[in-house]
């Protein structure tokens, strides 16, 4: 999308008090303005899933989602104790903003030239801004190239803090 086209976006959510805006000199900041947000968005996905084939097919359509596996969400606690690592592959504002309790930031966009920073010998579980998010499909693909046992988190980070699942804010590790 064009900048000014997501601008428009931005303009009818604020409108609606669905995002705040914070301006910085010549640069504005959205958010979310409530937590709420996020479950009016994945309860409208929810229906729309429910409600229109294409939408499923057109995930599965999907050429990264055919090349590893999926972690549950309840999975995660059991993997982190047989040491898996979370790779979080949204940008730093992001996983500032709140990530999953232990995950490690690796921007997408940083990964090819980052690989090294990443255990050998241990699952790498990937994750960015949810399920119809590609980054951390991108990452998985990525790192099964280069001998990385990984997975992908089912959903992602509005999944999971929704769900009141252990975050942590601000902490890069």
């Amino acid at each position: 999308m064009s900048v000014a086209n997501v601008s428009q976006h931005l303009q009818v959510l604020r409108a609606a008090r669905l995002v705040a805006a914070e301006r910085q000199g010549n640069m504005t900041t959205y958010r979310l303005s409530d937590p709420a947000v996020v479950q009016l968005w994945l309860a409208l996905r929810g229906v729309a899933e429910s409600r229109l084939a294409e939408l499923k097919e057109i995930t599965r359509e999907l050429p990264a989602r055919h090349n590893g596996e999926v972690v549950p969400r309840d999975k995660v606690r059991e993997l982190l104790k047989a040491r898996a690592v979370l790779l979080d592959v949204r940008p730093r504002v992001e996983f500032d903003a709140g990530h999953l309790r232990g995950a490690v930031n690796i921007p997408i966009d940083e990964l090819p030239d980052r690989l090294g920073e990443l255990p050998r010998g241990r699952q790498v579980i990937t994750y960015c801004r949810g399920e119809y998010c590609l980054f951390a499909d991108e990452a998985a693909a990525l790192l099964r190239e280069n001998g990385f046992d990984v997975a992908r988190l089912e959903g992602g980070w509005p999944e999971w803090q929704t769900e009141g699942r252990p975050v942590q804010i601000g902490v890069r590790q």
